[in-house]
């Protein structure tokens, strides 16, 4: 069985009811939940909220909200791994075990459908424990700088000051839209970010955290690029 948890708590504080603030006409959890939905990988779709509106929301828009979920996983320090054990341990409890989970961000509206039903051909290509999207930076993270208490610059990396840029390898960062995982990997605790994954690729273009009100701006700039080109169908 294949099983996806989208997260959803409703206390967000930078941007107030994120997950279903409105985004390009919808509910923004509606895009996660349909590009779910179209990647027909899954056998079970769950949204794990502490919600009743975005429980609600969830349900019209597609998705299974089978339980509420505890206060102790919904404030400021829960783990995205937390929320899919509980998700897990609450399904097997109640007589089904799935073996395969992926965990959905509700804010990823740039998400394709092809894009997780890829992530979870490598995981079975690949035999990885876990595979999750991620893109390149833009610039050479060994270039860095930061400010000091006084005003001035200092490189995070000194040594690499004279390395020419092509020369660096080239380093990549999570995507945060999906990740796969086997239902032992994430009831063990094991880490995403290891030797027992595989990421997907995916171009800079189509990745964009939505945290802050300029992220939000961009995503929607971005979006309607996409959709509105011919670079991309919308759940090509």
């Amino acid at each position: 069985m294949n099983l996806a948890v989208i997260p959803a708590r409703g206390g967000s504080k930078r941007i107030p009811r994120k997950n279903i603030k409105q985004f390009a006409g919808k509910p923004m959890i509606a895009w996660s939940i349909e590009a779910a939905i179209e990647s027909g990988r899954f056998d079970r779709l769950i949204v794990s909220t502490d919600d009743e509106e975005i429980a609600d929301i969830a349900r019209q828009s597609g998705a299974d909200v089978p339980f509420l979920r505890p206060a102790e996983l919904s404030d400021d320090y829960a783990t995205t791994s937390d929320v899919i054990r509980h998700a897990i341990s609450w399904l097997a409890e109640n007589g089904t075990m799935p073996e395969r989970v992926c965990c959905i961000y509700a804010t990823a509206p740039l998400l394709r459908a092809s894009d997780i039903a890829r992530g979870f051909d490598l995981l079975e290509e690949r035999g990885a424990d876990f595979v999750f999207s991620a893109t390149s930076y833009a610039f050479p993270v060994q270039r860095a700088i930061r400010l000091t208490p006084e005003g001035r610059v200092e490189m995070l990396m000194p040594e690499q000051f004279s390395t020419r840029s092509q020369d660096l390898d080239e380093l990549y960062h999570d995507a945060g839209q999906f990740y796969w995982g086997r239902s032992e990997a994430w009831l063990s605790n094991k880490p995403v970010f290891s030797s027992i994954a595989t990421p997907l690729i995916l171009p800079r273009y189509r990745v964009q955290d939505i945290d802050t009100p300029d992220d939000w701006l961009r995503a929607e700039l971005m979006f309607k690029a996409l959709h509105e080109s011919d670079v991309i169908s919308p759940q090509a």
